[in-house]
């Protein structure tokens, strides 16, 4: 048989230069419109590492990393060639009548890392795993209720969507799954209250919060895993962005001493090709929804344990462990918030620097000087937390750094880079940011024309 000479690379090649305006008539328009704005829309031709290239084979930065996708970086060579070899081998993928070799691999090698859980459940996506994480918690305990934090994210499917209070998500999607209550982050006294009922199936919590890079007490955690103990509700762990080492541990909640019921992965996990996530629990869950022949099947996912992504998850822990990037997080990650710690004190905008490993976030807040002020009020005004947006924009344009705001409204610019960065990656970040802070405390400045730019803007959208 003959079969067509199909390469893909030559229709990128061809059709790049049409990127926006097909993404403009058959995707979503509203995206291509932002990108162009905040001027983004530089068309970038390749990735390798922690480096993406423009149109102009300009390099920038990543930051941003896929929202924490690209842990090992992009196009890593080992990850490609485990790829090949699947593709190669031509081995017998998704039979479903028969057991996966790879992924009984790629759970036996997650578990290690995780000792104390016993079970595997492979999903495609992180949004699949907390939906797995609800079934399997009501299910093994007989209860209805979810415990979640406020200004939490779990993702954007129905069950989770449930559990992120955030309503510029959550708007025009109501009614959405009833049993769930929120409690803020790091109250021990209202979770006590909320799982007192004996009613609550699962408390579900990132380690470290993704949207705003929010950290938790040291009583927190461990408070709240007494807490489940106590009242029989199972604790889960969502490190869907915080684990594979992105906080300097193979899982963030590892800081704090603390053993989930379950721990959620996905994103780094996938080394960025191959969607893929993992629901890590105790047999004795796993066995409550496993248990009987004729539930043997009572929850699954088609694509789940296809063999390109357990090869994408086994050459991902591959490539951590040889590599030793868990160690490297720790390490540049305490040397680069060291630095931008030491900018606080200078800059009166520049309230914070948090994070572990390199999950960092910078916070902005109110100057105190009357001129910053008023630039300030007008900006904040317009829209809540437009002001960052004065941050991220220069960073792009004229240092070649990609990052982003964790968040609506947030006041908050969240690193992610890979965890492949280097210390003259860290240098280049310090200077940019410097060299960025120090012109938003100038009034007027080109960062402020900026800022009248977005204003004009935020007011003709809400007109």
């Amino acid at each position: 048989m003959t079969y067509p000479n199909l390469d893909v690379s030559e229709i990128f090649v061809e059709r790049q230069g049409q990127r926006s305006s097909m993404h403009a008539r058959h995707l979503n328009e509203q995206l291509v419109r932002v990108l162009k704005t905040i001027g983004y829309d530089v068309g970038f031709q390749k990735g390798e590492g922690q480096y993406l290239y423009d149109r102009e084979g300009a390099r920038y930065l990543d930051l941003l990393s896929g929202f924490g996708v690209f842990a090992i970086g992009r196009n890593h060579p080992v990850l490609r060639q485990a790829l090949k070899s699947v593709l190669d081998a031509d081995l017998p993928n998704l039979v479903q009548l028969d057991v996966s070799t790879l992924a009984g691999v790629l759970a036996e090698r997650l578990l290690k890392y995780v000792p104390y859980l016993d079970k595997v459940f492979f999903a495609n996506s992180g949004a699949e795993c907390v939906e797995a994480a609800i079934k399997f918690a009501r299910g093994a305990t007989g209860r209805p209720g979810i415990v979640y934090c406020s200004h939490g994210y779990h993702g954007l499917t129905y069950g989770a969507l449930s559990l992120t209070d955030d309503p510029n998500f959550r708007g025009g999607f109501q009614p959405l799954l009833p049993g769930c209550t929120s409690v803020p982050f790091n109250d021990l006294a209202a979770l006590e209250q909320a799982l007192s009922s004996r009613e609550v199936a699962a408390f579900i919590v990132e380690p470290i919060q993704g949207k705003g890079v929010n950290m938790p007490t040291d009583e927190f955690l461990p408070g709240a895993a007494a807490l489940c103990r106590k009242y029989g509700t199972l604790m889960v762990a969502d490190e869907i962005q915080t684990g594979m080492g992105r906080t300097g541990r193979f899982l963030a909640i590892e800081h704090w001493n603390v053993e989930p019921d379950m721990v959620l992965l996905s994103k780094a996990l996938s080394g960025g090709h191959v969607p893929v996530g993992a629901v890590l629990t105790r047999k004795h869950i796993f066995d409550k929804i496993f248990n009987q022949m004729d539930r043997a099947v009572v929850h699954g996912s088609t694509f789940a344990k296809n063999d390109l992504a357990m090869a994408a998850g086994i050459a991902t822990l591959e490539v951590i462990k040889s590599e030793k990037l868990v160690e490297a997080a720790a390490k540049r990650g305490a040397e680069l918030r060291l630095a931008l710690n030491r900018m606080v004190p200078g800059y009166e905008l520049l309230k914070d620097v948090r994070g572990k490993g390199l999950m960092i976030g910078l916070e902005f807040g109110a100057p105190k000087s009357l001129r910053l002020k008023a630039s300030w009020n007008v900006l904040e005004t317009a829209k809540e937390g437009l002001f960052c947006q004065l941050i991220t924009v220069p960073l792009f344009k004229d240092h070649k750094i990609l990052t982003q705001v964790s968040g609506h409204g947030s006041h908050t610019i969240k690193l992610l880079p890979p965890l492949t960065v280097t210390e003259e990656d860290c240098a280049w970040i310090e200077r940019a940011f410097d060299s960025v802070i120090a012109s938003s405390h100038k009034v007027p400045g080109a960062i402020w024309s900026l800022g009248k730019t977005l204003v004009d803007n935020a007011v003709r959208k809400s007109a």
